[in-house]
């Protein structure tokens, strides 16, 4: 049987790359991601054993909006290594004006589950959580 070791990479279209690439920027690094590649066309960022790509959306699709529920991506999360990390960067949210879905709590998702949720420019959906030990593997 293969096991995979995580997500290598996410890739996002956005609306404007001028006004996606600061705020994922700001974030992406706040939570001590290292820029790799950036131009007009793309943003890619690892650290984590995470890569994240920001690329501008085919031109076809220029006048559409992000459609949570729709077929595609439903929101991105990304698992912190504390709850005083899903905190700062939920402070990290508030700076960048991201509309703040939900603040950080804690959630029956999983014993000791601790989150925000928070969307990008575009409304993309931004979860950081922080699930202590196994989470649902404990059990």
């Amino acid at each position: 049987m293969a096991e995979i070791s995580g997500i290598a990479h996410i890739q996002l279209s956005v609306s404007d790359m001028q006004r996606s690439v600061p705020f994922y920027s700001t974030f992406l690094k706040a939570m001590g991601m290292t820029p790799v590649l950036e131009d007009n066309s793309f943003y890619y960022c690892v650290g984590g054993r995470t890569g994240v790509a920001i690329t501008p959306v085919a031109p076809e699709y220029a006048s559409h909006t992000f459609r949570q529920g729709a077929v595609g991506l439903h929101h991105v999360c990304f698992r912190a290594k504390s709850r005083e990390d899903v905190d700062a960067l939920f402070e990290v949210a508030v700076q960048l004006s991201a509309r703040i879905i939900r603040e950080p709590q804690e959630s029956n998702f999983a014993p000791g589950y601790y989150s925000t949720l928070f969307e990008d420019p575009d409304g993309i959906r931004i979860e950081v959580n922080f699930v202590p030990g196994k989470g649902l593997l404990s059990e």
